[in-house]
């Protein structure tokens, strides 16, 4: 379902919130469905499956990788784990992750919470600037991003019908209110949320509220700019990307994340295989994070709509010289 910048509302449940709200409600109708927790269970949100579920949660306590191997076990029984843990611990598990899980091929759920710079005062070594990139190497493994509550809801009732290993990133902040429940989120799907034909922004997680933003900027110069929520980042929508190439010419990708190996590298690679143009990444650059609050970090990393609305007028500028 189109939306259009005039749906940002203000901020409501973070996303790690909405994840463990939704996966408690549907958990009735997934009796296979178990939970795998590391000790943080307020951090991700699925305390409010320990409450309604407590016999279906099992606590790990900080093994991560025993966490993650055992999932792959349980899997083969018929079960559908979900792994719940921050993104750098996952990181800590990507071995257990890609041989007990991706490799064996079971049908398991992992599910990150505190992602990029949403971390926060944490710092550097607790942002996981990497995760997207890491898990969407591994073969088999689908990767998932949502942008506000609504759609971190139907993406966790979608992971749990969908047969295979899932990587999906939740969130830690209180997120901007997008989508309503006439939204409609699919696996491998991307959506246009405004048109414009003279650049296109692809944003995923917190980032499309900053694309919106953006576009409302880039629209008081009289330019028009199309965006693009993309919360799967693989498989990705090559089809959307290719048309959106063609109407408008050039592109700028944006995600909390680094700008290699996430969302910039799968909308490039798959692009060069169809319709190439001119892209801007918008992301950190290679190199890691610090403390602070993550909006006064996404500021400092280049993140926020302004940002996004240069890089904007970059790829409009190299279309032009290319033509």
């Amino acid at each position: 379902m189109s939306a259009s910048p005039q749906l940002i509302g203000s901020s409501g449940d973070s996303l790690r919130e909405a994840f463990g709200k939704a996966l408690s409600a549907c958990a009735n109708d997934y009796p296979n469905v178990v939970v795998l927790d590391a000790d943080i269970a307020g951090g991700t949100g699925v305390h409010h499956f320990r409450k309604s579920h407590p016999d279906r949660f099992f606590q790990f306590g900080i093994a991560e990788q025993n966490m993650m191997a055992a999932a792959g076990g349980m899997a083969a029984t018929g079960l559908i784990p979900v792994v719940t843990t921050f993104a750098v611990f996952c990181l800590r598990a990507i071995e257990q992750a890609r041989l007990s899980i991706a490799y064996a091929k079971r049908n398991v759920k992992i599910v990150a919470s505190h992602p990029g710079l949403d971390v926060g005062p944490d710092g550097g070594s607790a942002q996981a600037l990497e995760d997207l990139a890491a898990f969407r190497a591994i073969p088999g493994m689908t990767v998932i991003s949502p942008a506000d509550a609504e759609e971190m809801a139907q993406a966790t009732r979608a992971v749990l019908d969908f047969d295979g290993p899932v990587y999906m990133r939740t969130g830690r902040s209180g997120s901007k209110r997008l989508f309503g429940p006439d939204h409609k989120f699919e696996i491998g799907k991307g959506q246009v949320l405004c048109n414009g034909n003279d650049v296109t922004l692809v944003a995923c997680g917190v980032e499309v509220a900053r694309a919106l933003e953006a576009a409302d900027l880039l629209a008081k110069d009289g330019i028009a700019a199309r965006v693009i929520n993309m919360p799967t980042i693989k498989p990705i929508d090559t089809a959307l990307l290719a048309i959106a190439s063609k109407e408008t010419g050039c592109m700028v990708t944006a995600e909390d994340h680094n700008i290699y190996g996430g969302l910039g590298g799968a909308v490039a690679e798959a692009l060069a295989q169809t319709t190439p143009c001119p892209i801007e990444f918008v992301g950190v650059r290679d190199v890691f994070g610090q403390s602070g609050e993550p909006d006064e970090l996404a500021e400092h990393y280049k993140l926020t709509a302004p940002y996004i609305a240069e890089a904007a007028r970059r790829a409009i500028a190299r279309k032009k010289k290319n033509k």
